[in-house]
């Protein structure tokens, strides 16, 4: 009897770890929560304001709207008061984000943070998403340095981690026939999001005079890099969504979270 109740908690533990991730709850949003898409939309908005004025401080105005919305996620998820049992998981992830990017440094471009950013939205929330890309930009640039590219980082890799949560939680990310398309388009995309916000930053911030030669030059620059950062997030992902999810809902499932 005691083998075959194992048996039987071990299906229904894994039929739970095949539950659509990143569902909506029923809770009512906080303020911060419904700051969000604001702060977030924030950074593209100060870009758009800069270009269209053509002002000389573009750098650091852009800089001081990308540092705001990053402070303003990483507050706002500490004002949530999560329990310790549910930081545990954002920081492992963050910390092998930025190993993972370490790792990686001798290959141009083929960096882990995106994918482990993404699968960290879809499992655990676009808010941790949004932590553990940020958090590992900032971790990992202890090693590769600091500078005032460093918030575009976090903000970029950040954005990813929220955009594969919000994508979760409408259910294109569920399980189905058509799954392996959808992380290998997710992946190249991602690639070429986080590269559009560090170029983007450039060229409004450093590109003068301001000209679509100018501007078309540096983004066609940057588009192989960016499609390779593309291409290798695809792979990450195809080797560790399944089985870094399960593991990463047994948690979820165990403790509450």
């Amino acid at each position: 009897m005691g083998a075959r109740t194992r048996r039987v908690a071990d299906k229904r533990n894994n039929e739970r770890d095949d539950r659509p991730a990143g569902k909506p709850t029923n809770e009512p949003a906080s303020p911060w929560r419904m700051a969000e898409p604001l702060a977030l939309a924030g950074v593209p908005a100060a870009l758009l304001a800069c270009a269209a004025t053509g002002t000389d401080a573009a750098g650091g105005l852009t800089l001081f709207a990308t540092v705001a919305c990053v402070l303003l996620m990483l507050v706002g998820f500490e004002r949530e008061r999560p329990a310790l049992r549910q930081v545990m998981p954002t920081a492992v992830l963050s910390a092998m984000a930025a190993a993972g990017r370490i790792l990686f440094a001798p290959i141009p471009d083929v960096k882990p943070v995106s994918a482990i950013a993404i699968v960290a939205g879809a499992t655990l929330g676009r808010r941790s998403g949004f932590v553990v890309g940020a958090l590992a930009a900032l971790l990992s640039n202890a090693f590769f340095g600091q500078g005032a590219w460093t918030p575009w980082q976090m903000y970029g890799w950040g954005m990813v981690g929220w955009l594969g949560g919000v994508l979760a939680e409408r259910g294109w990310l569920a399980d189905g026939p058509h799954l392996g398309a959808r992380l290998s388009a997710l992946g190249v995309a991602s690639g070429l999001f986080y590269g559009l916000v560090l170029n983007g930053w450039y060229v409004i911030a450093y590109v003068r005079p301001l000209a679509w030669p100018g501007v078309l030059a540096a983004f066609a620059a940057g588009l192989p890099l960016d499609l390779v950062h593309g291409v290798a997030t695809a792979g990450f992902l195809a080797a560790i969504w399944l089985p870094w999810r399960r593991q990463i809902r047994r948690v979820v499932g165990k403790y509450g979270l």
